[in-house]
């Protein structure tokens, strides 16, 4: 299927790695052109070495409060950041600090630029959200918070578009063996002398015994369905929140 991306630009916040770079890869494979984001300007040269024989990719460095990213026909907010802590230990500066992070970068990016896009009365906007939005961990409420408040945001941006072809939705990812996933679980494997497959089976089976698909979610799983989003195959979906969950949460919507 073509996705008609060719001569589109992409802009995806924190993607240097994880599912953020998974996007990126995709997007160039279906002929956009893309700008990738990450605060650590090495990281960030590496990911664009690794992409440019897809296609046209460049980089801002920098944190998403202070780069001024240029007008795109694609935003995809994925910069995020989670951590485990108990609620009974967490500080207003550690749910601030994530709300800055997690929040606010989406709401800072989709004010700049979604203007464009409503005037060009084309364009997309994608949240990466989680299943922890709505399935919101004990030991991760801080996260769940601000994956929850993405997907109030998208929504209401949602109602802006009427009339135009823009569209925003989000998309509630499942659990995924992302770049941090992977760097700990090889640190506990080595601390417990435990071979890294079986560590990684075992600590998914206790923690998401609920999942249909019965193992980690690949970043490319659910890049696919944000390319797809991006397309202007898509413009009958606006305001929604889709599952890319691994069947992990058990409600209907």
């Amino acid at each position: 299927m073509d996705l008609q991306l060719r001569g589109k630009t992409a802009f995806i916040s924190g993607s240097s790695q994880g599912i953020g770079f998974a996007i990126a890869e995709q997007l160039l494979k279906e002929g956009a052109s893309v700008i990738i984001n990450g605060r650590n300007k090495e990281k960030l040269e590496q990911a664009i070495s690794q992409l440019q024989p897809l296609g046209k990719v460049s980089g801002i460095a920098g944190d998403i409060a202070t780069i001024d990213a240029p007008p795109v026909d694609i935003l995809v907010n994925n910069v995020g950041i989670f951590g485990l802590k108990s609620f009974f230990e967490l500080t207003d500066e550690d749910w601030l600090h994530y709300f800055n992070v997690n929040v606010m970068s989406s709401v800072r990016l989709s004010r700049a630029l979604m203007p464009s896009m409503l005037e060009k009365k084309w364009g997309r906007i994608i949240f990466i959200s989680s299943e922890s939005g709505v399935n919101i961990p004990a030991n991760m409420i801080h996260y769940g918070m601000t994956k929850t408040a993405m997907l109030s945001i998208s929504r209401g941006l949602a109602q802006l578009t009427k009339g135009t072809e823009v569209t925003v939705n989000t998309i509630l990812g499942g659990p995924t063996y992302s770049d941090g996933v992977k760097t700990a679980i090889e640190s506990i494997s080595a601390v417990q002398n435990v071979p890294v497959a079986l560590l990684k089976d075992n600590i998914f089976a206790t923690t998401n015994p609920g999942s249909l698909l019965g193992r980690f979610l690949h970043a490319a799983e659910i890049a696919q369905l944000a390319a797809y989003l991006a397309s202007p195959l898509s413009i009958a979906t606006n305001g929604a929140a889709l599952r890319a969950d691994g069947g992990v949460l058990n409600t209907i919507l």
